[in-house]
């Protein structure tokens, strides 16, 4: 799931204010230059070709509407300012469901990606949190450390983690669509931005899909990761989007595979087990690594959102 800003009725201030922000070319524009990487204010001035009060006054209309993230970075003369675009899809419901039978629900869950429940774990395997080096690199005993659930950036070369969500409808309601969102890419030694790897998702055991990353991505520092963190090593992931529902699934808003939500048995037990892992037959054997929300580029950690119809 990109990450996303869904808006109805039931705030009419934030609809108005994400609305008057997106209602203007120029800040449209600058939306559409940050679809990639992260531009100080003086840098969109000066590829909008916008004077930089005006371009500072834009951004600052689109952080406060929640699409851009800004933050101070070591710059030539001391720090300079830098923001990134942090919603990829922006929802605004305008039906009234007060009159209809059935009652849209959804609940939204942020795992970070530490609180792993289950795992096997095979090297090259690490895990970090935002200030320091969790166990010992390439060492699979580090994965059961109590301070896991701290973690940032883990990698391993082959096998799994396995995350429990709550099922929060387990007394009612009827699953609708099944979202999953998270930051990922391959694991190599170092970093090597051409090394692809078969990444599978499993809900309930049950194989959604495979993405495959097209490396272990590195060459420039990760938007969020620590000033300690090595610029030799690998440095963020791709967001991936991961949808199930009465159409099929969809990977990166891609139809993959006839398999519905109901077949996922979302209803039959108290939580939701997610696994990320690589399969044993799968053809590009390259790894995982898993970003936080203080790691890589996007501040999220693993978001699963579920929609459902109450009765």
């Amino acid at each position: 799931m990109l990450k996303e800003i869904n808006l109805d009725y039931s705030d009419k201030q934030k609809l108005l204010v994400v609305a008057k922000a997106i209602a203007n070319e120029a800040r449209i524009n600058i939306l559409e230059l940050l679809n990639e990487k992260s531009l100080s204010v003086n840098e969109i001035a000066e590829q909008l070709e916008l004077p930089t009060s005006t371009a500072a006054l834009n951004v600052r209309i689109l952080e406060n509407a929640g699409l851009l993230f800004t933050e101070s970075q070591p710059g030539i003369r001391g720090s300079m300012k830098v923001s990134s675009r942090v919603c990829d899809r922006v929802v605004f419901r305008l039906l009234l469901d007060q009159m209809h039978e059935n009652k849209e629900n959804s609940v939204v869950l942020s795992m970070p990606i530490g609180n792993f429940v289950n795992c096997e774990i095979h090297p090259t395997c690490g895990l970090v949190s935002d200030k320091s080096a969790i166990g010992i690199f390439d060492q699979p005993c580090s994965f059961y450390y109590p301070d896991r659930t701290g973690a940032q950036l883990l990698w391993f070369y082959k096998g799994f983690v396995e995350y429990r969500f709550p099922n929060t409808i387990v007394n009612g309601g009827i699953p609708k669509q099944f979202d999953l969102s998270f930051e990922a890419c391959s694991e190599a030694p170092f970093y090597r931005n051409d090394w692809p790897s078969d990444i599978t998702v499993w809900v309930n055991d049950i194989e959604i899909g495979t993405w495959t990353s097209p490396g272990d991505l590195g060459g420039r520092k990760g938007k969020f990761n620590p000033s300690w963190w090595p610029e030799s090593l690998n440095q963020y992931g791709l967001l991936t989007s991961w949808r199930v529902n009465s159409h099929g699934t969809f990977l990166n808003n891609e139809r993959i595979a006839d398999l519905t939500i109901d077949a996922l048995g979302i209803k039959e037990d108290c939580f939701i087990s997610v696994k990320i892992g690589i399969k044993e037959d799968a053809r590009f054997v390259g790894g995982v690594s898993l970003f936080g929300e203080h790691f890589g580029d996007y501040p999220q950690n693993i978001v699963l959102k579920l929609d459902y119809d109450m009765y």
